[in-house]
């Protein structure tokens, strides 16, 4: 598999940051984000974990009656990125 360039990773980067914006506030699984941007669940899932170690993303691992997932994991665009994109927009 060929290696992906710095500058195409950015890209997506940013194509998953403005999904997120758009369905703000709602909250989506690894892989309704990349069904959306037609790549793969697990590289979508790293790419999602270095945008959380930078703040931009949040990752939420309880349903919404307290119950931890054990195997999936949903997101949503954390608020200081929200804020910042919203900014510009």
């Amino acid at each position: 598999m060929p290696k992906i360039s710095k500058q195409k990773i950015e890209k997506i980067y940013e194509q998953i940051l403005f999904y997120l914006y758009s369905i703000f506030p709602k909250q989506l699984f690894t892989s309704d984000i990349a069904k959306e941007l037609a790549r793969d669940e697990e590289f979508i899932k790293d790419l999602l974990k270095d945008l959380e170690k930078k703040e931009l993303v949040v990752k939420i691992d309880k349903n919404s009656q307290g119950f931890q997932y054990s195997r999936r994991l949903r997101w949503r665009i954390s608020n200081k990125a929200y804020n910042t994109y919203k900014k510009y927009q």
